[in-house]
């Protein structure tokens, strides 16, 4: 994955489309408000699982990132290691991003 993603979690957090921290981003996901889940690349084995089954149960689709928390942080003014994205176009160009 590149800088291009920081940058662009960046706009997106400007936007007010993302949702940052492990349990708003199990809210934004089984309310169906999450597109997209974004992981550090440096989270617990535990808390990584635990999203990951709540995104499948609800069909969202999960991304660990190359990013550590501090990385992501920098990026998005909070220091995180989930993020859930709450918009199409957003979720997409990400997706599109990390490929």
């Amino acid at each position: 994955m590149n800088e291009k993603i920081l940058s662009y979690l960046g706009i997106c957090r400007r936007a007010g489309r993302l949702t940052l921290g492990f349990d708003a981003c199990v809210d934004a996901v089984e309310r169906k408000k999450s597109r997209l889940v974004l992981l550090s690349n440096d989270i617990s084995p535990r808390t990584q699982r635990n999203i990951i089954r709540e995104a499948e149960k609800n069909k969202v689709r999960v991304l660990v990132t190359d990013f550590d928390m501090e990385q992501i942080g920098m990026a998005v003014g909070k220091k995180t290691g989930v993020i859930s994205v709450n918009d199409d176009g957003f979720a997409k160009k990400l997706t599109e991003l990390a490929e």
